[in-house]
């Protein structure tokens, strides 16, 4: 099976919280995970970040940061992925109204 290339977010607000959500499928079902997904073809590593904040919690993730890159293999999934870590915080108005808890994806 072939690489693939992820992005995941720590989106956290100015008050310091970070976004976490409940994996529904997939790897890690029925844990707290970062916001995040899979690259798509011709889509810039900054702009597939931005998209999956969005897509899974419905906020605008500003100031996005590179952090780092994992090399993740899961060998009795028998799936490997490059995972790239961005960095990044949404408005205080925004931060408020979201709850954590209750985000699904």
């Amino acid at each position: 099976m072939e690489p693939k290339v992820g992005v995941s977010v720590f989106v956290r607000n100015n008050g310091g919280k970070f976004v976490l959500g409940k994996r529904l499928g997939s790897t890690g079902a029925g844990t707290w995970a970062l916001p995040g997904g899979h690259l798509e073809f011709g889509e810039s590593l900054e702009t597939c970040a931005a998209r999956e904040v969005l897509e899974e919690t419905g906020l605008v993730v500003q100031d996005l940061q590179f952090l780092t890159v994992v090399n993740s293999v899961m060998h009795t999934e028998g799936r490997h992925y490059a995972v790239v870590f961005f960095g990044g915080y949404i408005s205080e108005k925004d931060g408020e109204a979201y709850q954590p808890q209750v985000s699904i994806w």
